[in-house]
């Protein structure tokens, strides 16, 4: 096994390690155990500066329901969790930092980040989630100016700052609807904007919307899409909302949460010669081996025939990197695969 720093060459410093893993969100994470249960070393790199992806930087409050073994889990716990779970393989981490540069071939690979580190690994796994991620902007005159002011926000990371706020959310996927019934009792309104009747939920959770809008706890503000924010000094006073024959109406409002989803950008990752399909990286479903051979790709940046864009997906497809990339590793060495619970957690 090779994790650990081994040289410092001037301000570089330099890292000998089996598998270099880029992105430290959840999948990423569970790479990290995986690996360290096949007694492979690592090393986590992400352009944040903090590891958990967007489940951290994003929505540490938001719960989700289909971890296995977990009703529901906050996103943060459950990044919490995760790092108890590599705890035991001391695996180092590169914050703040992104991959410039990929040179190399399958057994000898060589990444270099903007702050000059080096990676040196027989083997890469591209955990990126969705690359570089920001919001898609509504657009909207005077968006920058509530944006500033928090008037407009994008992302929830506590709840209790919504406290007792007239809250707009725009929107009809998971996360509108999740912030919806997650607000209940904390904000003092909710009011919810889609174009459509029918939300893009989970079955599950459009049922629990439609009883929380039957005992008044919501309020769906249907067929409509933003039209326009009013305030002064970058204060929200109302969001300005048309239905399709162009009426409008004025939602009073504090914040506006706007929720249609995050762009995507792959960055330096779109440079490294690997097959792409639509700003995704195309994989072999069997191995998450990506064209180019000795890279992997897992979680929502890695796509294949059947994918779906789960956690829980992303765990197994860090399984299945880990178990393929082993051979790289220890070419004259079998593995025989055990269950955890018989061989316990390599020291």
């Amino acid at each position: 096994m090779r994790s650990a720093r081994a040289t410092l060459i001037g301000m570089t410093d330099i890292f000998d390690t089996d598998v270099a893993i880029v992105g430290a969100g959840p999948v990423g994470l569970f790479a990290a155990f995986e690996c360290g249960m096949l007694k492979l070393g690592c090393v986590l790199i992400d352009a944040l500066d903090e590891v958990g992806g967007q489940c951290t930087a994003l929505y540490p409050e938001k719960p989700i329901y289909d971890i296995p073994a977990h009703p529901a889990i906050e996103a943060g716990a459950l990044i919490s969790q995760l790092e108890t779970q590599i705890a035991p393989f001391a695996v180092p981490r590169l914050l703040g930092r992104r991959v410039e540069r990929l040179a190399g071939t399958r057994g000898a690979f060589t990444l270099t980040t903007d702050r000059g580190d080096v990676v040196r690994a027989r083997a890469v796994v591209v955990a990126a989630g969705a690359g570089a991620f920001g919001p898609n902007r509504p657009p909207l005159d005077g968006l920058a100016a509530f944006e500033a002011s928090g008037g407009v926000q994008y992302y929830v990371r506590r709840r209790e700052d919504l406290r007792g706020k007239r809250v707009v959310i725009a929107g009809g996927g998971d996360s509108a609807v999740d912030w919806a019934l997650a607000l209940r009792g904390i904000a003092a309104s909710i009011q919810l904007v889609h174009r459509r009747a029918k939300f893009r939920a989970a079955p599950e959770t459009a049922a629990q919307l439609e009883s929380a809008a039957a005992r008044g706890e919501v309020d769906l503000i249907v067929p409509y899409q933003l039209h326009g924010l009013h305030g002064s000094d970058g204060r929200l006073e109302t969001v300005e909302v048309a239905d399709l024959d162009g009426s409008t109406r004025h939602l009073e409002a504090d914040v506006l949460l706007a929720f249609f989803g995050l762009s995507m950008d792959l960055g330096p990752i779109a440079t490294w010669g690997l097959d792409l399909e639509r700003h995704h990286v195309a994989v072999t479903a069997a191995t998450c081996e990506t064209s180019v051979p000795g890279i992997f790709a897992i979680g929502d940046v890695a796509v294949y025939p059947g994918k779906l864009k789960l956690i829980l997906q992303g765990f197994s497809e860090a399984a299945m990197a880990a178990h393929a990339i082993h051979p790289i590793v220890h070419p004259d060495t079998a593995l025989h695969f055990e269950y955890s619970t018989s061989k316990g957690v390599p020291a």
